[in-house]
């Protein structure tokens, strides 16, 4: 059985929380120097736009990718933003 957008989406939360805690500053980076937390929070962001960008191959009937990036918006909001603040915590730091 194919994944669903929702189960997609459900896949990348951890993402979503580990980039929003690196930002607040609450999630424990003890030990790692500030190149290995901007490459922790770059992983995420990757994971997240890889997710986003999940759609079926139109040349292929059979495809079941779930088609995320067609998915309407109000259920990606968390995710985009989470790239968003990886991307400008990463710029910033």
């Amino acid at each position: 059985m194919a994944q669903t957008v929702t189960e997609c989406l459900a896949a990348g939360t951890d993402s979503v929380t580990l980039i929003d805690a690196v930002k607040a500053g609450t999630h424990d980076v003890t030990g790692l120097t500030q190149a290995e937390i901007n490459e922790l929070v770059q992983r995420n962001v990757d994971h997240l736009s890889t997710i986003l960008l999940y759609e079926p191959d139109a040349s292929d009937a059979s495809d079941d990718t779930p088609n995320v990036k067609g998915a309407a918006s109000s259920k990606k909001t968390t995710h985009v933003a989470a790239v968003t603040t990886g991307t400008d915590y990463i710029a910033a730091n």
